[in-house]
Parts: structure tokens; sequence; C-alpha cells
């Protein structure tokens, strides 16, 4: 099921994409259920956005794929490396993302996003689908050379509109062997299968909680494939994962 949050007539509403309408619902499922109302719009008429801002926290994993790893000259961590992307970052599909002044160097990197729905805390690998609300695609924007010069990620991975998620979240997604395509104006870039992350979700969920308490709408970022690049003004950039969707985003 594809669940959307999107903007119709100045308001914010939730709803379940079928084919090309919008089955409305009463509430955001994640806290309130499925419950529809007696109201369809035409997809073509309402704007997606982002499908959820985090109340808490965008968690993000680096150098889960060996071949990025490898691009960029790392070694492949023992462990996952984690660290922490502001909610302020997040924006929708369609959306601007912004270069800021401070880089020279901004990168994107197509990802398989993770969508909490329930508070955890210590989950196993075992019990982790409990915790589960969906899966999204993101876009972990990066200025690759503030990342090398400040040595830890936080101004790199940060500014504003360098966490572009969705068009949807799809909540029966199941995590096999989909790619993550990403194209700049048409043309591929990455082109790598979800199967060959170093640490599936179910190990990620796990390893986050033992140190967060996930809380509802936390994200969880698995990492990107190879073939990361930069980006210049007036591109547009793609993430498409096979089940979900196609984020699209243009820079400025």
């Amino acid at each position: 099921m594809k669940i959307a949050r999107f903007s119709h007539e100045g308001d914010i509403r939730f709803g379940i994409i079928d084919d090309d309408e919008v089955v409305v619902l009463a509430n955001d499922p994640m806290f309130a259920g499925y419950e529809t109302l007696d109201e369809r719009l035409p997809l073509s008429e309402v704007k997606l956005i982002a499908p959820v801002i985090p109340r808490s926290k965008v968690i993000a994993f680096g150098r889960n794929y060996r071949d990025h790893a490898t691009e960029l000259g790392n070694e492949v961590p023992a462990e996952p490396l984690m660290f922490l992307k502001p909610n302020t970052s997040v924006i929708g599909p369609g959306d601007t993302i912004v270069l800021p002044p401070q880089s020279e160097n901004v990168a994107f990197e197509g990802e398989l996003a993770v969508v909490i729905g329930a508070i955890a805390k210590n989950v196993s690998a075992e019990k982790a689908e409990s915790v589960i609300f969906g899966f999204t695609i993101a876009n972990d924007v990066t200025a690759r050379d503030l990342q090398t010069r400040d040595g830890q990620w936080s101004r790199a991975k940060g500014f504003d509109t360098f966490c572009p998620i969705g068009p949807v979240i799809e909540t029966e997604f199941a995590v096999i062997r989909q790619h993550i395509v990403t194209r700049v104006n048409g043309d591929v870039k990455q082109d790598g299968p979800v199967s060959d992350m170093l640490h599936g979700v179910a190990e990620l969920i796990e390893y986050a909680s033992s140190v967060f308490t996930l809380l509802p709408g936390d994200l969880l970022l698995t990492g990107t494939p190879a073939g990361v690049g930069p980006l210049v003004s007036g591109d547009t950039v793609d993430v498409t994962i096979e089940g979900i969707g196609t984020l699209s985003n243009p820079v400025r």
C-alpha cells in the first residue's frame, strides 16, 4: 500500500494511492490507522510532499555498500557507521536541493529509507520488522569537500534541503534485490541492488535502537551504492527503487 502525504487547496492531508487517484484518509495513518473518507482526488490535482517529517531524527548509515566505500578510498567499517541528519534537512518530491555557498562539491547519494512506526529500544534483528511502518526513497545529499575538511559529517550532511524523501511510503515493500537507480539529467549514475548492503535493514534497526530510542516517524537511511557524483545548478536528480517509485528533485 502506497501512503501519500499531499497538499490540496491549501490543506495537508494523507491518502492511499490507487492508480491515478488518491483515496483520502481521515488522519495520519501512522497514528490513527487507515480510516478512509468518502473522497477520491485525481493524483494530477494534488502535490505530493515529503511523506513524513521526522519529529525526532534522521539516522543514516555510511559506507554500507562495499563498492561505494572503495570508490571514495575508504575502508569498509567493521560495524555500521552511523550518523544523524537534522529533520530540517528533509524536503519532498519536486522540492529544490539548494547548493550552499560553503561548498564547491555537493554530491547525490540515492538510498532506501526505512520509516519507523513504533517506539523502539533495544529491538533485536528478529523483531525489527515489527517496528517498521514502511519504506521510502531518500537522497543523502552531501557536501563532499566539507565532509573531508571537517572530519565529522554534521555540516556536510545537514544543510537544509539535503534530505529529499518520497514520493510515497510503501508499507508492503519486501527488501529482496530491487535496484537503487540514480539518474542525473536522465543519465544513469548509480545502479546497485539493495541486497548488496553490508548490514541489512534488520541489523541496522537493531544497531540504532541499541543507541537511540527510535520514535514513530524516524527515518533510517541505509546507505548508497557506488556511482555517487557531483550536482550543479540546473541539474535534476531522480532516484528510483522498484516497488516504491521515483524521487525527483531539481538543483539550484
